[in-house]
C-alpha cells in the first residue's frame, strides 16, 4: 500500500522537519511558488484566499522552486523575507524544492501521480506560449510556477490547476468553499 500524502517528509524554511500531517483534517491548495516570475502577484490572491477560508479549514502551502527561468533565486531566508515584507504572506512558504525533473520531490511525485494533468481556462495560452519560447511542458511535469494542487481533508488530491487559473477564481473557490462545506 503506498503511503498517504500525508507522510511525505519536506522542510520549513528554518530546515526543521514537517510534513503535510501537520495538517491532516484541512483543505490544501499546495502552489510552487517564484519571487520573480509573472505570476508572483498571484501571492496577493493566495493570501486573500487564505484569510478568506483559513477559519473554516483551509491552508494554502507554498513551496518556492527555481525550476523555470532561475525564477526563484533566493536563499530561504531572502523567500521569507521577500513573501513577508512584500506581500505580507501569512499563509506557510516551506524550504526551496524541485517540483520538476531528475530531482523532483516526492511530494510533488506523489501530487503529480495522483493528477497527472493540469486544467487550464478555456482560454488559456500559457502552454502556446511557452511552447513557442521552447519550454514546453513535459505532461508529467508541472507546467510553469505557480500550478495548484487542492488537496482535500483526507489526503486526496482532487484537482490541479494551470499556473494562470488565479486563486480567486471560481474554478479554484468553489471547491474549496465545498470541500469546507460552507
Amino acid at each position: 500500500m503506498t503511503a498517504s500524502i500525508h507522510d511525505i517528509p519536506f522542510n520549513r524554511a528554518d530546515g526543521s522537519a514537517t510534513s503535510l500531517g501537520e495538517y491532516a483534517d484541512k483543505v490544501l491548495l499546495i502552489v510552487n511558488v517564484a519571487s520573480k516570475c509573472g505570476f508572483t502577484k498571484q501571492y496577493d490572491g493566495l493570501e486573500a484566499l487564505y484569510r478568506s477560508y483559513r477559519d473554516q479549514g483551509l491552508v494554502v502551502l507554498g513551496f518556492p522552486a527555481n525550476d523555470f527561468a532561475g525564477q526563484e533565486p533566493g536563499t530561504d531566508g531572502e523567500i521569507q523575507e521577500f513573501c513577508r515584507l512584500t506581500y505580507g504572506v501569512d499563509f506557510p512558504v516551506f524550504a526551496k524544492i524541485a517540483v520538476k525533473g531528475p530531482h523532483k520531490h516526492p511530494l510533488y511525485q506523489a501530487l503529480i501521480e495522483a493528477q497527472p494533468k493540469a486544467v487550464f481556462k478555456p482560454d488559456s495560452t500559457l502552454l502556446a506560449r511557452l511552447a513557442g519560447k521552447g519550454a514546453a511542458p513535459s505532461p508529467s511535469e508541472v507546467s510553469w510556477n505557480f500550478e495548484k494542487f487542492l488537496v482535500d481533508q483526507k489526503g486526496v488530491v482532487v484537482a490541479r490547476y494551470g499556473s494562470d487559473t488565479e486563486p480567486g477564481d471560481d474554478a479554484i473557490v468553489d471547491p474549496v468553499r465545498k470541500l469546507l462545506a460552507i
